[in-house]
């Protein structure tokens, strides 16, 4: 393949001959495109070679041809229901569904009235709806504050060795009613000094190492927090601390 001059001071290759027999190539369009362009750009005059540049109204015209995405995804987050009205909560569901719960609470541990009470307002029901159903489960016996109280002071004086003014606090924390409490402590037993004697004793064991103030003043902080106090903790706590060093022989240093 030879190259012959121009006029221009330019070359041009000589035009390729294939032999007989052999097809020439097939070039794509791509391909043709991209080999002819240069030929083309040459042969434009000078002047009007500029890059290709997108200008605002290129994009406006894009804008402009109906791009309906936004649109659609507002229609979307907007749901099906397009009326505008608020939806009305159903008053009698929620009713239902407090007194559910308020069922099963009631299936793990008893409940005063008040605290039912609390227990329906905290789930959303207002005071008069809350009242409608604490009366519906008084009505079945469901709640009984008489029956939660004798409850506890059992508990409290026989399994805890509660005195008295504990056994009342423990009442007034659970939010029974003050006529019930006032009730229940004045049929308790006047035993808080043989209560206290009991408890003291248990105790009392443990502390014959310290010195007898030591000793006393810390069964008689363990009482207080039991419930007893005045006179009967002091004189449990003294008796308790002499039968224990009498049973244990305990004599000599005593550390504080």
């Amino acid at each position: 393949m030879t190259s012959h001059g121009h006029g221009d001071g330019g070359e041009k290759l000589a035009p390729i001959t294939f032999l007989p027999g052999v097809v020439p190539p097939v070039e794509s369009e791509p391909a043709l495109q991209q080999r002819e362009a240069p030929r083309r750009a040459a042969s434009l005059p000078d002047g009007t070679r500029r890059p290709v540049a997108f200008t605002e109204d290129y994009w406006a015209e894009d804008d402009a041809s109906g791009d309906t995405s936004a649109a659609f995804a507002g229609d979307v987050l907007s749901g099906d229901d397009v009326s505008g009205e608020p939806q009305v909560p159903d008053r009698e569901s929620i009713a239902a569904s407090a007194a559910d719960g308020l069922t099963r609470d009631l299936g793990r541990r008893g409940l005063s009235v008040a605290e039912a009470n609390a227990r329906l307002r905290a789930d959303g029901l207002t005071d008069a709806e809350a009242a409608g159903v604490v009366q519906g489960f008084v009505e079945r016996g469901w709640l009984d504050d008489a029956v939660l109280a004798e409850q506890l002071v059992y508990a409290a004086t026989t399994r805890k060795d509660m005195g008295t003014r504990a056994v009342r606090q423990l009442l007034v924390k659970r939010l029974v009613s003050r006529e019930v409490i006032d009730a229940v402590i004045a049929e308790l037993p006047d035993d808080d000094a043989e209560r206290a004697l009991e408890f003291a004793r248990v105790k009392a064991r443990a502390l014959t190492r310290y010195d007898d103030a030591t000793a006393t003043r810390r069964l008689m902080g363990m009482l207080a927090r039991r419930g007893f106090g005045g006179s009967a903790a002091g004189q449990a706590a003294r008796a308790a601390l002499a039968e224990a060093r009498g049973s244990s022989g305990a004599s000599g240093v005593r550390f504080r």
